[in-house]
């Protein structure tokens, strides 16, 4: 049975999936890429102790990762590979097949996705270069936001910028398509109409969909703005950039650095940029940082309500979204006045729908950008796409 490998790069992990007939033969993960790879998987009776060592770096822990599914016959039957990348820019409105062009153009923007195009691309070229015979689909995250009004893409700057590329593009498209392609299950035709999707994990975005498609979403430019994450700040006031370098002598290295890697979480805290760690600290600054990280999260959702001019449903999703309650709560609350009602007992349980049975819907959903990245890819390998534009 052919099947098709995934390969979701991110910033210090590198998740995978191999599908046949979109089920999932093994999935995984291999995290502390940058230090200690470690191999986790999520089907019990496949053990990972095996895993080799791996030097320091994506592109090492990719070649691991395949000495180890190869190793356990898991390529055997592999008839595509499906690469995540972070951004797509203006041209990539939809999956397309890798090539040097496609190669090129991709990292052109690796200036606006610092953290994720790199690696991305370091390993989409690696496994091109062991797998030449397989074809290889990228599927950008900015593709699923290309939907929106002209209104919701725009800046207010000269025309000249946005005519050269400086637009809202949105992140996190693969999880809000995930997300979107399985709403009717849980909303049946409500699905169609007025949902906010909150994805709460290390990096933290919202978008509003209406039928289904993105109308709005918190990340702009790059993935440093909108909400609070786990250790960049999201929205903030362009002249601090401009005092921290005029007034204090700051480079845009030392700047870039502070944005991505010294704020959020983490910069609030002085202690981690790990949720978990902070709700069971006992130190103040702590609680300050989850309370600003639930200011953040509260405003996001009453700006998209308000372009969408109401709500229907709200879905919780990613790591922060998927399992703490006691956030899910307080946003939840903060929110009452949208007719909002949650039922704590379900909520505790991380039940899929949690909302008290009237107003808007409240559904915690994990997302699968794996098994989007699946099925575009065994979509593409079957019928070529003619270039690189996305655009059939």
């Amino acid at each position: 049975m052919s099947s098709v490998l995934v390969i979701n790069t991110g910033s210090s992990s590198l998740k995978f999936g191999i599908y046949a007939d979109q089920q999932p033969v093994i999935r995984g993960v291999v995290e502390r890429v940058g230090s200690r790879p470690t191999l986790t998987l999520s089907h019990d009776n496949v053990d990972g102790d095996d895993f080799p060592a791996a030097e320091r770096g994506h592109k090492a822990a990719a070649s691991a990762l395949l000495d180890w599914l190869d190793s356990h016959e898991y390529l055997t039957d592999i008839q595509a590979i499906g690469h995540r990348v972070v951004h797509g820019g203006q041209r990539l409105q939809g999956p397309v097949l890798l090539d040097a062009t496609v190669r090129d153009y991709l990292a052109s923007l690796i200036p606006l996705a610092p953290l994720h195009q790199p690696q991305a691309l370091a390993i989409a070229e690696h496994l091109q270069d062991r797998y030449p015979e397989l074809p290889h689909v990228v599927c950008v995250d900015t593709a699923f936001h290309r939907t929106q009004p002209w209104v919701n893409q725009q800046f207010a700057l000269p025309r000249h910028l946005m005519d050269n590329g400086i637009l809202r593009y949105g992140f996190h498209g693969l999880s809000y398509a995930s997300i979107a392609r399985r709403l009717g299950q849980y909303l049946g035709e409500k699905a169609d109409g007025r949902i906010i999707v909150a994805h709460l994990g290390q990096g933290c975005s919202l978008c509003a969909l209406h039928r289904r498609q993105s109308q709005a979403t918190s990340m702009g430019f790059t993935a440093l703005d909108g909400l609070m994450m786990g250790r960049r700040c999201g929205s903030l006031d362009p002249g601090v950039i401009l005092y921290l370098q005029r007034q204090q002598g700051w480079s845009a290295d030392a700047v870039e650095h502070m944005l991505y890697h010294d704020s959020g979480l983490y910069g609030v805290s002085e202690l981690s940029d790990d949720l978990r760690d902070l709700e069971v600290s006992d130190d103040p600054k702590a609680q300050q940082a989850i309370d600003l990280f639930i200011n953040r999260v509260t405003q996001g959702i009453g700006a998209l309500c308000a372009l969408l001019e109401g709500l229907d449903a709200l879905v919780f999703t990613a790591g922060i979204g998927e399992h703490s309650h006691s956030i899910r709560n307080a946003v939840c609350r903060r929110l009452a006045w949208l007719g909002i009602r949650i039922d704590d007992h379900a909520n505790e349980c991380h039940a899929s729908r949690i909302d008290a049975g009237r107003g808007p819907a409240v559904l915690v959903i994990p997302t699968d950008e794996e098994e989007e990245i699946a099925i575009a890819t065994r979509r593409m390998a079957a019928y070529p796409h003619p270039g690189p534009s996305g655009r059939e």
